[in-house]
């Protein structure tokens, strides 16, 4: 699956993997971002268990609560060398927030990776306003997620 060309990787850590096309999501995430004129210049998606998440959450963020995604900014100049980040997605919680609003576990995964990449490119989820705006996008975007049929 890897090659040197890569901007965008996708990793499991203790959650089976998933039969997905990379490629295609690569391409959807690097289409994102040029969309929304922004560069990638390493982005790495690690799908995990909620324990696994939840410690992360707890000692990066001193939030003990359960999540579905983290996001981490680690550029450090993304203006000119591109975004550098690495995003945390609890499967578990993803499945459950499937079953909860009643898609596939593929349409809500779609959501989440497009919800990670829109916070690096500079939207929020704070405010009603920056939330309507932030799900805006996460639903335009998810007609062209090649995991949605």
């Amino acid at each position: 699956m890897e090659e040197e060309n890569e901007k965008v990787h996708f990793y499991f850590k203790d959650v089976n993997e998933i039969d997905w096309d990379f490629v295609a999501l690569e391409k959807w995430v690097l289409s994102i971002a040029d969309a929304e004129k922004k560069i990638i210049s390493e982005m790495t998606y690690i799908f995990c268990t909620d324990e696994y998440l939840h410690e992360i959450n707890v000692e990066y963020l001193q939030h003990d609560t359960l999540t579905d995604i983290i996001t981490f900014d680690l550029s450090t100049d993304s203006e000119n060398f591109g975004i550098e980040a690495e995003i945390y997605i609890s499967i578990k919680r993803v499945n459950e927030n499937a079953d909860k609003f009643q898609v596939s576990l593929d349409n809500e995964i779609s959501r989440v990776i497009a919800h990670g990449i829109l916070h690096l490119c500079g939207y929020n989820d704070e405010a009603d306003e920056e939330i309507a705006t932030m799900r805006g996008k996460e639903s335009f975007y998810m007609q062209i997620s090649p995991l949605v049929k």
